[in-house]
């Protein structure tokens, strides 16, 4: 499967000014199209200094350019880069001579679909791409090198291999019931069915550590009214987020600030006092706040005063605030004054621990997408339907069915309805 049709071209560079701006192109006229723009193709994969101009001759930049034959090029196809200075007006004009030459602007992700079209990389690795240009932290940018490395794709595409290998054998008891086919070999099929379910099932049994770094985690700050919740909010995202007042009931609604703990990206929220109030509007707040805090990955459960309760466990984390009034005597996890900032750079720590916890995985890459997750699942469904199918026909089209859904991972097969949506996410450039 190969991508064909017109030539297309989008700055790769960030927008606004910048001291350089490049813009590239891919397709089958991109040879013609330098031909044009510098009247003298540079050699393949050299940076040369070349004068551009337009269809009238007139000089439009000195720009560095790069001619790039197929198929090594990032798309598969004969490709330029157009290295220019970075005013608006340089690109403007740029942009106009190639249009006018016959070159379109690229759609979002276009470029990335033609080096999957052409074969340069897997669905896996066009999405890594996709994660490293929307990486936040040094954690999200290692997990998208590890994807675009390849290695999770090697994994699926294994694993695609021995469901082949598995419906070969089953093909050949359909067809050949009464050769003297040997006595075990059913058998080993089906020892081998279930060592590829248990695979399969351990890699989806993560935890979900892998969504959870490219998304970011997410830790709900709870308590009482005004024990210091946005207080303790604002010190740590280190900037006046909620607003802070002695008067119960100031934060009504979840409030939400990104900041980073351990190199993994979280989203803080600072929620309604828990309490039981008559008013509408601020009753609405607490069960806005007690959702949230059952959906986050951790909560920081704030309270004032000593408690005789154990700490709970699980995913919640107890911080006793007010520190520089009073001691709790061990019935929290972390004593702090958000006030005077005695504790916060323990319980920092102890959030960067939690956040590498929740997202560090060993072995292959984990998991990054629900897409990912929906196919293997189906994947292993399948298998387990195959391991009960009665008839040997049943039981090949389910291992048929199988290999399709680990296919709808990689791209190797049944993925058109997939393309769109995967693609459209990428910036114009890539």
């Amino acid at each position: 499967m190969r991508a064909s049709g017109s030539t297309i071209f989008a700055p790769a560079s960030g927008a606004g000014r910048a001291a350089v701006t490049l813009v590239r192109l891919s397709g089958p006229e991109a040879g013609p199209l330098l031909d044009s723009l510098c009247r003298d193709r540079p050699p393949p994969r050299r940076a040369v200094l070349r004068s551009l101009r337009g269809a009238q001759g007139d000089l439009l930049d000195r720009a560095i350019v790069l001619w790039l034959p197929a198929p090594g090029s990032y798309t598969g196809e004969d490709s330029a880069e157009l290295h220019l200075h970075g005013g608006p007006a340089v690109l403007s004009d740029v942009s106009e001579a190639l249009v006018a030459l016959g070159a379109r602007p690229a759609e979002p992700g276009e470029f990335s679909r033609r080096a999957f079209l052409n074969g340069r990389m897997d669905l896996i690795e066009a999405e890594a791409v996709a994660d490293l240009d929307e990486a936040e932290t040094s954690a999200q940018r290692r997990q998208a090198l590890r994807q675009l490395d390849g290695e999770l794709g090697a994994l699926y595409r294994a694993w695609a291999a021995r469901l082949v290998r598995l419906l070969a054998q089953q093909e050949a008891l359909i067809d050949f019931p009464d050769e003297d086919l040997p006595p075990g070999v059913e058998a080993a099929m089906l020892a081998e069915m279930a060592g590829l379910g248990g695979e399969i099932r351990r890699h989806l049994d993560d935890g979900r550590r892998g969504e959870r770094l490219r998304e970011g985690l997410v830790f709900a700050v709870t308590g009482p009214p005004n024990v210091g919740k946005s207080t303790l909010v604002n010190a740590l995202a280190a900037r006046d987020v909620a607003i802070v007042s002695g008067e119960a009931g100031t934060t009504r609604d979840v409030l939400e600030v990104r900041v980073v703990f351990g190199g993994v990206p979280v989203t803080l929220l600072d929620t309604a006092g828990l309490r039981d109030v008559a008013d509408e509007v601020e009753a609405e707040g607490v069960r806005r706040a007690r959702k949230r805090a059952a959906e986050a990955d951790l909560v920081l459960e704030v309270i004032d005063v000593p408690l005789s309760t154990d700490r709970q466990g699980g995913r919640v984390l107890r911080v006793g605030n007010k520190a520089d009034l009073r001691s709790f005597g061990g019935s929290v996890d972390v004593e702090v004054s958000a006030l005077t900032g005695t504790g916060l750079d323990l319980l920092r720590a102890r959030l960067a621990d939690w956040a590498q916890r929740l997202t560090q995985a060993a072995g292959p890459p984990p998991l990054t997408r629900a897409r990912h997750r929906a196919a293997l699942g189906e994947a292993l469904k399948c298998l387990e339907a195959a391991r009960q199918a009665v008839l040997p026909e049943l039981r090949g089209e389910d291992l048929r069915l199988a290999l399709r859904c680990v296919g709808r991972v990689t791209g190797a097969v049944g993925v058109e309805d997939v393309l769109d949506s995967v693609f459209r996410q990428f910036c114009i450039g890539k």
